[in-house]
């Protein structure tokens, strides 16, 4: 588990913090009394989680950490460098990006400038910290080259990418090493402050995802809406996890990062158990257990490429960061389908996020 005590207080840079993730991440650290800076464009769509949190306002005061708003685009690299300026922080999450595949179709170009530039703007403005910075730039586990084997990648397995979402994500995590390879270190033209690792997880879910394209979100409002749910690749396997799983590994590589000497500035998978590698037509009807629906399916020959099955093997984050998951497959589908029935039928976001955020904090504590 990872220390409390380490975040209270620390300043902690965390780009994309108005998206799913982020939101999920920056009230984890204001939990802990960290102080937060982030760094996002305008959350997007409505309803979406940053705002239902009311972290775009006031924050909420049983929160004890600080939040600093900055609404930016990465892309512009002289305010990101402003901000870190003034942010001056010790930790860094990256988490900005063009999350979604079927987008990536649409506005190819769009999505390899935020993904790879943007990665790269990030560390750039990170270069001339004067102090011990701990940086996780977090990808995907679509950065691999998809063979749709029956065993899961590993860190030292090819990267590649056959859409430009993957694509792209794969030549970030390479931007990313050839940064730390060319510009961490003692020599003159490097910096000895800043420890660099990646981070790569599975297919998260969990309450307040409103992104399109996602097979949560669009099954959750088709249910509310008393439609059935439309399934693109029902056959398709995916590495299910509750996005507070690959949060704490996140924090843990974090702490790992400054507390050692770059052994651990290196890339890391962040899955889930082999038992909940399951395919969405098993996480749709799971889901249906909880909130009662139907599922159509619309699988077409002419739909974008997406990958059939993917896995991860995460016996190097074990190893090495002491990090497992704990939420099995129906406790990750129940707690996110009751998210949002519970905010369905009138619940707070905020209230049911943070019930989330104790139970696995329980959990966690249970287990050291």
């Amino acid at each position: 588990m990872f220390n409390s005590s380490f975040w209270k207080g620390r300043r902690i840079l965390v780009s994309g913090h108005t998206g799913f993730k982020g939101s999920w991440l920056t009230l984890w650290l204001l939990s802990l009394g960290a102080e937060v800076w982030g760094v996002s464009l305008d959350p997007v769509g409505e309803p979406n989680l940053f705002r239902s949190l009311g972290f775009d306002s006031e924050i909420p005061k049983n929160l004890p950490g600080t939040l600093h708003n900055h609404i930016l685009d990465i892309c512009e690299l002289s305010t990101l460098q402003e901000v870190v300026e003034l942010a001056n922080p010790e930790v860094v999450f990256h988490l900005a990006a063009q999350p979604l595949v079927r987008e990536s179709y649409k506005h190819p170009l769009h999505t390899w400038a935020v993904n790879v530039q943007g990665s790269l703007h990030v560390l750039e403005a990170l270069r001339f910290v004067k102090h011990q910075c701990a940086v996780v730039m977090i990808t995907t586990d679509k950065v691999y080259e998809n063979f749709e084997w029956d065993y899961g990648y590993r860190e030292s397995d090819r990267l590649g990418g056959r859409d430009p979402y993957s694509a792209s994500k794969a030549a970030a995590e390479l931007a990313i090493a050839s940064w730390r390879d060319s510009f961490c270190g003692s020599s003159q033209h490097q910096t000895p402050y800043l420890r660099i690792a990646s981070a790569r997880s599975g297919n998260v879910i969990g309450g307040g995802d409103w992104a399109a394209d996602r097979i949560v979100p669009d099954a959750m409002r088709a249910v509310a809406a008393g439609q059935p749910v439309s399934v693109r690749s029902p056959q398709a396997t995916r590495p299910w996890q509750h996005v507070l799983e690959p949060l704490s590994g996140y924090l843990i590589l974090a702490e790992k990062l400054m507390a050692d000497n770059e052994s651990h500035s290196e890339a890391f998978n962040f899955g889930p158990s082999i038992s909940a590698n399951r395919s969405v037509q098993e996480l749709v009807e799971k889901s249906f257990q909880y909130w009662i629906g139907t599922w159509t399916d619309c699988s077409i020959s002419s739909n974008p490429h997406e990958a059939g099955r993917l896995h991860l093997q995460i016996d190097k984050s074990y190893h090495r960061l002491g990090w497992k998951p704990h939420w099995p497959f129906e406790t990750t589908v129940e707690r996110t389908v009751k998210w949002y029935k519970k905010v369905h039928e009138g619940s707070r976001p905020l209230d049911c996020c943070l019930d989330d955020l104790r139970a696995y904090e329980e959990v966690l504590k249970s287990v050291c």
